[in-house]
């Protein structure tokens, strides 16, 4: 099973980012000479997220639970700082904790899409799949043009058999950042291939096809066969593959198609 996650559970300053930054005390680009740099001493937010990036994330809550008690917030530093303490809980898989904060996000503003998409990261991790797809649409509704959201979506619709309707959204993140795959994008999606699953390839592929992009639709095609995809049949008829049927690479790969590996 291929799991595809997600997640713009992320943070600011170091490996990811949370979403809006903080208006006062955010990380900035320090400009100096190494000893002035040096001596700067580091915010409570930088504090925190350095403890994020080496995966301290009981030292990270804390740190942004420190951050919270100062006077004079905002409400969008608030809902910040709340999201980025969901996201530490989350990466222990304290999912109870995890939710309570990102609600509590949500209290202080109500159209931070974030908060609702991690919401659903913290369902699909549990595998209860429809229920996250509930969040990830109220995400969308808000901010339709993360890549990562529509990824997220596209998985838990693959995990529904919504075959179809994953690859609308598969499609939808792959127009908005053609290079989700391949990189940790902007919205910090992440693919993680845990073991084979075949199907999960092809429909990938598929979107591929839809697309035009030869190159990565004859990739996870290849990937499928390895992982024992063998509809030759369904394939051939398919309408996105007939697309890119005359290009020299595909036309090769269906001549010699690649056999199972067996693990």
């Amino acid at each position: 099973m291929l799991l595809a996650l997600i997640a713009a559970a992320r943070w600011r300053g170091y490996s990811r980012q949370p979403g809006r930054a903080l208006a006062a005390n955010s990380p900035q680009v320090v400009t100096g000479t190494p000893d002035q740099e040096a001596k700067r001493a580091l915010t409570i937010e930088e504090r925190a997220d350095l403890h994020m990036a080496r995966k301290e994330y009981g030292d990270a809550v804390d740190s942004y639970a420190q951050a919270l008690r100062r006077s004079g917030l905002s409400a969008d530093d608030t809902a910040s700082l709340w999201n980025r303490i969901g996201i530490a809980y989350q990466a222990e898989l304290k999912f109870g904790a995890a939710r309570k904060a990102y609600k509590n996000s949500l209290h202080f503003r109500k159209d931070f899409a974030e908060p609702w998409n991690n919401l659903g990261t913290t369902y699909y991790m549990q595998k209860k799949y429809g229920k996250s797809a509930k969040y990830y649409l109220r995400a969308i509704a808000l901010n339709g043009q993360s890549a990562s959201f529509h990824m997220n979506l596209g998985t838990s619709y693959y995990h529904m058999d919504r075959f179809d309707q994953s690859v609308r959204e598969y499609r939808a993140a792959l127009l908005l950042d053609p290079d989700i795959l391949s990189k940790h994008s902007s919205m910090g999606t992440v693919v993680e291939t845990r073991e084979s699953d075949p199907k999960f390839y092809y429909y990938l592929a598929k979107t591929f096809a839809n697309l035009g992009r030869v190159d990565e639709a004859v990739h996870y095609l290849r990937r499928a066969f390895e992982d024992g995809f063998h509809d030759l049949k369904g394939l051939n008829e398919d309408p996105d593959f007939k697309k890119i049927s005359q290009a020299p690479v595909y036309v090769e790969l269906m001549k010699n198609p690649p056999a199972a590996i067996k693990e």
